[in-house]
């Protein structure tokens, strides 16, 4: 319970219509599986206590008579259990039936939610058993000390020990109709939704009722735990299959396919997540909780393992992969296209370091010109050496402005850098920032030169991670006319090119006649095993000698803490508990402290420059544009 987050169950009894005792033992099984199991929330379907194809013996005081021994039963059963149960039960008031929810925690019946969506079409003839309650009406249910009276109403439950645990219910058809409950137990502070549900197969069905579903938990940014009858129920008309899914704000965490015969399934979901999402939206409309009846958990932590994305930016390898990285390339190109356009631009020109983030605007670059149908030569690339590049950036740099046709120069930098130590009384065996700050200044200042000469663009080529750290010299290649790259974080950036290498990587080529041939996915793939570095220190024995990596930590981990810290406000602890299962068995405990410090202090102190940042595409969900998504003050405290 811990940091907001709750595992949520959904269960599919083998149901016996008609036969409630039956039906009560089969709950209180799947009550102890999903106790022992630690969930905090558990649902079973609509009707579950008699089945929901009982038809006229709806009508029969010995079913009725029987399913209100039945959820005492089961209601009894709960004591001692710290857990939220909602089972579904036709219950009798003012010579009326009515379709419920009722809601049991240790012991005792806490609510009854009835059925306001009663269909009379097609295979569901509700209407000729239930009816819908007039606002006010209660209903009595016999417990052992007596006859217990309820609202017959829309209720929300809180949590004692976690009050953002705020928990209604609707039954089935509500979630198809227009101004659906959960819409309004949402609004009055529900942070979680179940629905009880016997929705019969046909074909198509499941991915509506998915859509559904999805939409229902994303609209009321909330956690939706859906339950859905099983293969137990009557076949004489329809089919049951007991689909099954937990969503959260408008994604699936877990599900039951149709007929996939599982009786339980659970989710951990973040009520954190979900609260902060309601704050940040202003358009949210939102009160205090309006609380039927209050229920206590066991205060235990919720097992997080394996239900961490470790590299949260990343999507699933496959197609949705390759769609995603299409798409990215799309919002990347099209903001260039419409800056070039803007400005009247005759040219871009762009820095090629050789290698990854400068390997990736010349690739958004590349298809910007192919769509607005202009030359390649057109483009101008320059790689730009001096005291730290290696031959193989060089080589890679090189390479690549061939193979794409660019109007590619080196300019050798290292006697204009030397010659700015002297004018400044730098000693240039010196190796601090200023060693380093110059020559990103110097490449700056060609390309915003060059630019400027030939009606052209400097494309910048920092990516998110960078921002985030503030690993970019300010007024070097901190700027640039349109940074193509500040919305992708490293992680991306490196699937991306991934993505290019595998879909374009036929083109081959040669820097000259006769030379060697390669090809662009060979040097992608060479870019990709070349370390992280601006090489700005003189390499060892020819290799790269400043590795980013090493001095400001793993990007998987920068990614990962600057996911949870800006997409969902997540604390210093909380962070570091997501960490610690998200890379079991990579990174050890001391690791993720040490890195997740660097982390905070750096992107703390380092606002200032994200202050300045040039215009560029936000991509995802997480951005540091200050003109939008990230405002801050440049001087805030570096210790919270």
């Amino acid at each position: 319970m811990k940091h907001g987050f709750i595992k949520l169950g959904a269960a599919v009894p083998d149901v016996h219509v008609a036969a409630p005792m039956k039906n009560a033992a089969e709950l209180c099984r799947l009550i102890d599986r999903a106790y022992e199991e630690g969930v905090h929330v558990l649902v079973f379907p609509e009707l579950s206590l008699t089945g929901y194809t009982c038809g006229d013996l709806f009508l029969s005081d010995d079913l009725l008579d029987g399913a209100e021994r039945a959820l005492r039963t089961v209601a009894e059963h709960t004591a001692g259990k710290k857990m939220l149960v909602f089972a579904g039960v036709p219950l009798r008031a003012n010579d009326r039936l009515y379709n419920c929810a009722a809601a049991l925690s240790d012991g005792e019946v806490l609510g009854v939610t009835p059925k306001t969506a009663v269909p009379n079409y097609g295979e569901f003839y509700e209407a000729r058993h239930f009816a819908v309650p007039a606002e006010g009406e209660t209903v009595g249910i016999r417990m052992g000390d007596g006859i217990h009276t309820f609202p017959l109403s829309h209720g929300v439950y809180v949590c004692r020990e976690m009050p953002e645990l705020a928990v209604g219910a609707e039954i089935c058809e509500e979630l198809w109709t227009a101004g659906a409950p959960s819409e309004k137990l949402a609004a009055d502070g529900a942070s979680v939704i179940v629905n009880l549900s016997a929705s019969n197969e046909t074909v198509g069905k499941d991915e509506y009722r998915r859509t559904l579903v999805k939409a229902a938990s994303g609209k009321c940014a909330a956690a939706y735990v859906y339950c859905d009858a099983g293969m137990g129920e009557s076949t004489t008309d329809s089919v049951f299959s007991g689909h099954c899914m937990i969503a959260s704000n408008g994604s699936i965490l877990a599900e039951n396919e149709p007929f996939g015969g599982a009786e339980l399934i659970t989710a951990v979901a973040d009520l954190q997540h979900l609260r902060h999402d309601r704050r940040r939206m202003n358009t949210w409309r939102s009160a205090p909780a309006v609380m039927t009846a209050s229920f206590s958990l066991d205060l235990r932590d919720t097992d997080l393992s394996g239900l961490i994305e470790p590299r949260p930016f990343i999507p699933p390898e496959g197609p949705a992969r390759d769609a995603v990285c299409g798409r990215i390339f799309d919002i990347q190109t099209a903001g260039l296209i419409k800056r070039i356009k803007a400005a009247r631009a005759d040219t871009c020109v762009i820095g090629l370091s050789g290698g990854l983030d400068s390997t990736l605007a010349l690739l958004v670059t590349h298809e910007a010109f192919r769509k607005l149908g202009k030359d390649p030569h057109d483009l101008i690339a320059l790689t730009m050496p001096c005291f730290g590049t290696t031959s193989r950036t060089k080589s890679n740099a090189e390479r690549l402005g061939s193979l794409f046709h660019t109007r590619f120069s080196t300019v050798d930098i290292k006697e204009s850098v030397d010659l700015h130590f002297r004018d400044i009384g730098h000693d240039a065996a010196d190796h601090s920032v200023v060693y380093e700050n110059a020559q990103a200044r110097e490449r700056t200042q060609i390309l915003m030169d060059i630019a400027n000469a030939e009606n052209g663009l400097v494309v910048g080529t920092g990516d998110l991670s960078e921002l985030a750290l503030g690993w970019a010299t300010y007024n070097g290649d901190h700027m640039s006319n349109y940074g193509v790259n500040g919305g992708i974080p490293k992680t991306l950036v490196r699937v991306l090119v991934d993505y290019y290498a595998r879909v374009h990587g036929e083109l081959s080529g040669s820097p000259e006649e006769g030379g060697e041939v390669f090809t662009l996915g060979g040097v992608l793939r060479d870019i990709l095993d070349t370390p992280v570095s601006p090489e700005l220190l003189p390499p060892k024995e020819g290799e790269i000698a400043q590795k980013t990596e090493d001095l400001v930590g793993p990007y998987d981990l920068h990614d990962f803490f600057l996911y949870h810290y800006v997409r969902w406000g997540d604390s210093r602890d909380k962070i570091f508990r997501e960490a610690k299962a998200a890379f079991a068995g990579t990174f050890d405990d001391a690791a993720i402290e040490k890195w997740l410090s660097t982390f905070l202090r750096r992107f703390r102190i380092q606002q200032f420059k994200r202050s300045a940042l040039p215009d560029g595409p936000k991509v995802g969900s997480v951005a540091l544009s200050p003109r939008g998504d990230w405002r801050m003050p440049s001087d805030a405290e570096a210790d919270m």
